[in-house]
């Protein structure tokens, strides 16, 4: 049966126009199939947040859509398709897949600009890594290897790892293909059946990447995406009993309220949730380098990554120095900002004219800090291209000094290029400054001492910790949080291992004349010892 496809408004992107195009959940459905039926569905406009422009309009599925697409999902994992295919084969689609992404990076870099306001420097650069993650589990597929129990007695006891059945991922808007792909590689690699729930705000490239997939090889009904708002579609999703494992990245609100509804169905649940990274600055740390890493952390993608570096903490004796040069290098980025498509462009908007007032909203309501450069929204026209701000949702690269403890801007994830900055005196101050918070996912540390370096990552509350660096991420390197950051981890062996489950199989090899001596329980006349268990 063939999957609704994309319906083509306009023939291919184009970077002066808005995408035009309309776009239907990507399923095999037949109720999906026909367009009065579609036009009788809500529908979502996709804006480009850079410009304001419509991009496309895209069919928000229903409720009878969610429960038909879980059915068909779980078919296709009961006719063992995909779900009981060989290793070999799907390692090799997944290898056909990563090729065909690695051709159409361009073009999703571009896309990804267009829906999110993120630079195109920034989304090829990100986008030109994704294939990695497609060919790391297409690897330890042909590497992951089921192993044997140590039983005692005559018995072969086999271990495999075997697929949890249909899966859903609910993905979030700062990162929609990246995100997407960490959680559909390890979650195609074990067997599954896979429905993404994307953003509401950014769905285009994941409904476009799905397409894709079917063509690189993915049975019909293995891998569905079901656009809609969180609240609707997504809780419609996660309530199915037939959904055996949740796999959500968003904030720890909708972290918690998911949760609930996942664990009344007793499905497993990954959820990387909010973050609010602190940057430990100590002052043997090469200030230049420390700026150059803490500015990336700080506002790359716009300040829009559950890991930025929201709260710089830098040690007494170079404080100073250390935030003069760090001024001075945002006052750079903010000169040089302008459209998202130009590729000398330094960082893009916010993802909406909503999330730009709660962003403004929470720096004006700060009780205690001093705004030393930013601060508001951005209007008029770039320096460096003449792009006009005020028809996008731009903010301005932020810093505030000496916000206290309790203020919501150190506590809070603003989720915007918004920094607060605050001196310390000694490596224990520090350590407790980083660790006053609830969020636990991403932290930095800049120290030219190793010995100081291994030692404050070992006492930083976080999943994740760069030292000397910031950001970096890999498919072999687990990624997930402590504390209110979220639960289980992405990437690695680890996530291929979450969406799987194991299998036990006990074989007794002793020889038959044996097994009648020894395993007849209920043997008459006979007191002589019997195993149990």
């Amino acid at each position: 049966m063939k999957a609704s496809r994309v319906i083509r408004i306009a023939s291919s992107l184009s970077r002066s126009a808005a995408y035009k195009e309309r776009y239907v959940p990507f399923t095999a459905i037949d109720s999906l199939r026909s367009e009065d039926q579609q036009g009788e569905r809500e529908q979502i406009t996709v804006m480009n947040p850079a410009t304001g422009e419509d991009l496309c309009t895209v069919v928000s599925a229903s409720q009878a859509d969610v429960k038909a697409t879980v059915l068909h999902a779980h078919d296709a994992y009961q006719s063992g398709a995909w779900s009981q295919a060989s290793v070999h084969h799907r390692s090799t689609v997944l290898s056909r897949l990563a090729k065909a992404l690695h051709n159409r990076v361009p073009e999703f870099a571009e896309l990804e600009t267009l829906q999110t306001g993120r630079t195109i420097r920034e989304m090829r650069a990100q986008l030109g890594r994704l294939p990695e993650w497609l060919e790391y589990y297409a690897a330890l597929l042909r590497t992951h290897q089921a192993f044997v129990a140590p039983t005692q007695g005559p018995l072969f006891n086999y271990v495999q790892r075997v697929p949890l059945g249909v899966v859903a991922l609910i993905t979030p808007f700062n990162h929609p293909l990246l995100i997407a792909i960490k959680k559909i590689a390890p979650a195609l690699a074990a067997g599954n059946s896979v429905i993404v729930k994307p953003s509401e705000l950014a769905p285009i490239s994941v409904l476009e990447f799905a397409e894709m997939a079917r063509d690189a090889g993915i049975p019909d009904g293995v891998l569905s995406v079901l656009p809609g708002y969180g609240v609707t579609t997504g809780k419609d999703l996660v309530s199915e009993p037939l959904i055996r494992k949740v796999d959500i990245t968003a904030g720890t609100a909708t972290g918690r309220a998911l949760g609930s509804i996942i664990g009344s169905n007793l499905a497993t649940f990954t959820a990387e949730l909010g973050g609010k990274a602190p940057i430990i600055v100590f002052d043997d740390a090469d200030v230049e380098s420390a700026v150059n890493g803490a500015a990336f952390a700080s506002f790359v993608a716009s300040g829009q990554t559950c890991v930025s570096g929201t709260r710089l903490i830098v040690q007494e004796n170079i404080y100073d120095a250390f935030m003069a040069r760090f001024l001075d290098k945002v006052k750079s980025i903010t000169r040089r900002m302008g459209n998202p498509l130009n590729p000398q462009s330094t960082m893009g908007s916010v993802i909406s004219h909503r999330h730009l007032e709660r962003i403004e909203k929470m720096v004006k309501q700060n009780r205690s800090g001093n705004i030393l450069v930013g601060g508001e929204r951005m209007t008029g026209r770039s320096e460096l291209d003449g792009f006009d701000f005020s028809e996008g949702s731009f903010f301005a690269p932020t810093v505030i000094e000496d916000v206290g403890l309790e203020d919501e801007l150190w506590q809070e994830e603003v989720f915007g290029p918004v920094v607060v900055t605050k001196s310390f005196s000694t490596e224990d101050e520090g350590v407790l400054l980083a660790n006053a918070c609830k969020y636990g996912l991403g932290a930095g540390i800049w120290t030219t001492d190793l010995s100081r370096a291994h030692r404050v990552a070992a006492r930083i509350q976080a999943g994740l910790v760069w030292v000397n660096t910031h950001h970096r991420n890999d498919p072999s390197s687990p990624w997930g949080g402590m504390k209110e950051s979220g639960i289980g981890r992405e990437n690695g062996i680890e996530a291929l291992e979450a969406y799987s489950q194991s299998k036990s199989t006990i074989v007794n090899i002793a020889t038959v004349e044996d097994t009648r001596l020894t395993d007849d329980w209920f043997a008459e006349g006979s007191t002589a010892a019997r195993r149990y268990g």
